[in-house]
């Protein structure tokens, strides 16, 4: 018997819509011709200093103590945007915060932050709270700029965070899969293993 599509024809859809229904992933993943799996992903670290990740990570920890963190507003300027600020400098890539992206009626909308530096790039879907359906929308951006790139990027990269946990998450073109890491980093604890993982990104070849 034949399940009847998530996406209506001629009904619009922005990346948030997707965040608030409650399909399961792979069913909302599998109208756009992609697959979905859980497991550990071995991401590259930059090799190099990172002079100011104990000073960030010190900030961070005092920010926890007296800012309170009960909105998406405050999770995006207390915690994401100074570690995405410092992947920016250290990779040398451009950051873009509300990035306006639109690909048809079934893929559009803003991608929270959207980093870039040469040929490599990286969409950060921030959250307040419900990491699993921000997930999500996250795979649903990263299949909206898939279809916006060229051929010559054969692996996309993506965040979804809370500001204190981070999820990452890896596009594979030719396999048209996205797999969901099963590691989440805590932050301000991890905060070195996550700015090296962002920044290797960003720097690869």
């Amino acid at each position: 018997m034949s399940v009847p599509p998530i996406l209506q024809p001629g009904r619009s859809y922005t990346f948030r819509s997707y965040f608030e229904m409650t399909c399961e992933p792979e069913d909302i993943l599998v109208e756009f011709g992609y697959s979905l799996r859980r497991m550990p992903l071995d991401l590259a670290r930059y090799p190099d200093s990172l002079e100011r990740a104990a000073i960030l990570q010190q900030q961070l920890q005092r920010r926890l103590t007296f800012v309170s963190l009960t909105s998406e507003a405050a999770r995006r300027e207390m915690l994401i945007a100074p570690i995405l600020v410092e992947v920016a400098e250290v990779a040398r890539a451009q950051l873009r915060i509300e990035y306006p992206l639109t690909v048809n009626e079934h893929l559009k909308g803003s991608l929270d932050y959207y980093l870039y530096a040469d040929r490599q790039c990286l969409v950060v879907e921030a959250k307040n709270a419900d990491l699993a359906r921000g997930f999500t929308q996250l795979a649903v951006e990263l299949i909206a700029l898939e279809q916006r790139l060229g051929d010559d990027v054969p692996v996309l990269f993506g965040a979804v965070t809370t500001g204190d946990v981070w999820q990452f998450a890896q596009l594979d073109r030719l396999e048209k899969r996205i797999t969901q890491a099963t590691k989440l980093y805590l932050i301000p604890d991890e905060l070195e293993s996550l700015l090296r993982i962002l920044i290797a990104v960003l720097i690869s070849s």
